[in-house]
């Protein structure tokens, strides 16, 4: 499903040998946070297919990647990150139309995704490409209640780092 995007960019599936360079591009990017586990989110794209990781090539290199999955119902976007040194060129518009094609072509008919809401720049860069609030609120519950102590204090101590 490869797909030549301006200027020579390449959109296809991540190999498992870009695995750890596409993990450093989404912390690069600011995306990841200790509580969540990219390396387990990626492994458990890999293990399904409902869901895929879409990377941006230059030539050999990666400049911008994205998860992308369905449930049977919604498509979703997660992680979608661009070498901050090749932004504002179009790779994350095209990455986003790469995934709502992955997610298309396997019946969804609608995308979802989550912004910090801190993140006004990302809010604004989705907004241009016609996503809308949900007027809805995320909520989540950690089932593992070991793993639910840990993403406490590990967001406490991020906000405090953060100032936030």
């Amino acid at each position: 499903m490869d797909v030549t995007f301006d200027a020579g960019i390449i959109i296809g599936e991540m190999t498992g040998e870009e695995r750890e360079t596409v993990i450093a591009l989404w912390s690069r990017c600011g995306l990841t946070r200790p509580w969540n586990d990219p390396e387990a989110d990626v492994a458990l794209a890999e293990a399904t297919e409902n869901a895929t990781i879409l990377v941006a090539r230059a030539g050999e290199r990666i400049v911008g990647a994205a998860m992308t999955g369905h449930d049977g119902h919604r498509g979703a976007l997660y992680y979608l990150g661009v070498d901050p040194d090749q932004r504002r060129g179009g790779i994350g518009r095209a990455l986003v139309r790469a995934a709502e094609a992955w997610c298309r072509s396997r019946g969804a008919p609608k995308v979802n995704l989550l912004v910090r809401s801190e993140n006004q720049t990302v809010l604004a860069f989705y907004a241009a490409l016609g996503y809308s609030p949900t007027n809805s609120v995320s909520l989540y519950r950690t089932l593992d209640p070991e793993r639910a102590e840990q993403e406490r204090v590990e967001k406490a101590a991020w906000a405090t780092a953060h100032n936030r």
